[in-house]
């Protein structure tokens, strides 16, 4: 029998990026040690921060065969699944629910992997050392509970299979059928969508803004200095401060430029909005938006339309667009489930969880297959 070694890592520094991405891969950006690296390095995820790293590796003798992002947590901020109302019915029963552990990718709802695991090797047999480990972890410093956010469908089944409790959720997200243009795009659509959509799109001219779609290879400190100025205004209008910083920026246009895509709106030989995203094997995925006035449409055609023409373009298999949005669905977002896996040091706490989230899934369910009616697609 394999006899596994769990370490952690209170850095990620502490791990070569070469080592590290071997088994986190290319596919999915939000997993490689550069943009794990950018976070705690610009101290958005840091211990003063709430999000203490405390991530997971596993050897084999000297093999490193698995690893896991993971954070102690002393809030619930940043992470796109709310779980306040847990914290509070915890606390009311005398039980401290911070701090808890996190395996997610801070402040990004996007599913992905989240326990990256040496291709040969038993996923099965890897995630339950894992779970074994954060079990003994969490007894030892008094940690109430582990959460993991956003995995991929086949993680979350071996969670499940694990007993875990699972969450679901909606997010929205475009799928791309082999489509050769925008216009082959608004073929597919009912007439009167077909209209509001091109409408939309016309305003854009009809106000003067033009659009610029730039790879982050390209992008000067000027534009990012201006980019930065306009994702902070999204979060002040919202009268809050922003996760991140400007060295945060820097940083992931340093790491990794070929997996950024930024789009600015001009007008006036002005930058008048900016949309961010990030850039996988088959996925585009939109992050950050911001602007200094509401212009019409600007919104839409800066972080979907433009979003849109891009993964047609480069042949991207899917746009996920980001968590929220109900006003996705009449431009061709389709609702897809997401889910977030639940495990509890207390045992009876832990089984109320799992039959709150059954009752929560129906009421999920149906909205899931409510917004589907809505969609915008010819028959």
């Amino acid at each position: 029998m394999t006899k596994f070694v769990v370490t952690q890592l209170g850095d990620i520094t502490g791990i070569r990026p070469a080592d590290w991405n071997r088994l986190a891969g290319q596919d999915y950006p939000f997993l490689k040690h550069e943009f794990l690296a950018a976070l705690e390095q610009s101290g958005a995820v840091s211990p003063q921060t709430g999000w203490q790293p405390a991530h997971l590796l596993v050897r084999a003798g000297t093999e490193l065969v698995a690893l896991m992002p993971l954070y102690l947590k002393q809030h619930s901020w940043g992470e796109f699944v709310f779980d306040q109302q847990w914290a509070q019915a915890y606390q009311q029963q005398g039980g401290a629910y911070y701090p808890k552990l996190v395996t997610a990718i801070p402040f990004t709802p996007c599913q992905g992997t989240r326990l990256a695991i040496k291709t040969g090797y038993d996923r099965l047999e890897l995630t339950g050392v894992l779970l074994d480990y954060i079990a003994q972890l969490a007894g030892e410093q008094q940690i109430s509970s582990w959460h993991c956010l956003f995995p991929d469908p086949e993680q979350a089944d071996i969670l499940q299979t694990r007993g875990l409790s699972l969450r679901h959720g909606v997010q929205f997200q475009w799928f791309n059928q082999g489509l050769n243009s925008f216009e082959d795009y608004l073929q597919t659509l009912t007439a009167d969508k077909r209209k509001m959509l091109k409408r939309e799109r016309r305003r854009i001219a009809e106000q003067g803004i033009t659009m610029l779609q730039i790879s982050g290879a390209d992008v000067t400190e000027q534009q990012w200095q201006v980019f930065f100025r306009f994702y902070r205004l999204t979060y002040l209008k919202h009268s809050s401060q922003p996760y991140l910083n400007p060295d945060f920026f820097r940083q992931l246009a340093s790491g990794m430029p070929e997996q950024i895509l930024l789009v600015f709106a001009i007008k006036d030989d002005k930058y008048v909005g900016a949309a961010l995203s990030m850039i996988g094997a088959d996925c585009l995925y939109g992050r950050y938006w911001g602007c200094y006035e509401e212009y019409k449409s600007l919104h839409f055609e800066a972080c979907y339309y433009q979003g849109i023409d891009y993964c047609i373009r480069h042949h991207l298999k899917r746009f996920d667009s980001g968590a929220q949005g109900e006003h996705k669905i009449s431009r061709g977002f389709q609702p897809v489930s997401t889910v977030s896996a639940h495990w509890f040091r207390d045992e009876r706490f832990g089984n109320a969880v799992a039959q709150f989230v059954v009752r929560e899934q129906t009421h999920i369910e149906t909205y899931k297959q409510q917004a589907a009616g809505y969609l915008p697609f010819r028959q």
